[in-house]
């Protein structure tokens, strides 16, 4: 019964990290940056709340594909809409959208978040204007895509 146990234990644990991608690098929720074991849980750990998170799910996306040099990162990032780690949340949760009548993320309103609209591409329906967001890179993920609107519609937390 032991031996079910443990590999129930060990099975779990291997998709709790597939789940959170399997990052294997430092710990940036390490306060000190040591990537010590210190005892704490990861907030994308299994323990974790099972909605979409900003800081496991969604920030990833935004990291990778937004908050860029010359793009939504740094000190003058386009449309004073900064999506880096830590910044984000401020800057897009009912926040005014700059090219519509909509907030940038309205919680528990995916469909009247303009950010939704703007990485679907479907912002001139909602009276926005520009392009597709990434502009200059590849489009978000169908699932990507679901991801930030699983996000919002769970009210958009910051977590």
């Amino acid at each position: 019964m032991q031996a079910v146990i443990g590999q129930f234990a060990t099975l779990s644990l291997v998709l709790a990290l597939a789940a959170c991608g399997g990052s294997t690098g430092p710990d940036t929720n390490d306060p000190d940056g040591n990537d010590s074991n210190d005892g704490t849980t990861s907030p994308c750990s299994a323990a974790a709340d099972p909605t979409a998170s900003l800081s496991c799910d969604v920030q990833p996306i935004f990291s990778a594909s937004c908050a860029l040099s010359g793009c939504h990162a740094g000190p003058s990032p386009a449309e004073n809409l900064d999506l880096g780690t830590g910044a984000a949340f401020g800057a897009i949760v009912n926040v005014p959208a700059v090219q519509a009548a909509l907030m940038r993320i309205r919680p528990g309103q995916p469909d009247s978040s303009y950010l939704v609209h703007k990485i679907q591409g479907t912002q001139a329906s909602v009276g926005g204007s520009g392009v597709r967001m990434p502009l200059g890179r590849a489009a978000l993920s169908q699932a990507q895509i679901d991801t930030v609107r699983a996000w919002v519609s769970a009210g958009a937390p910051n977590n």
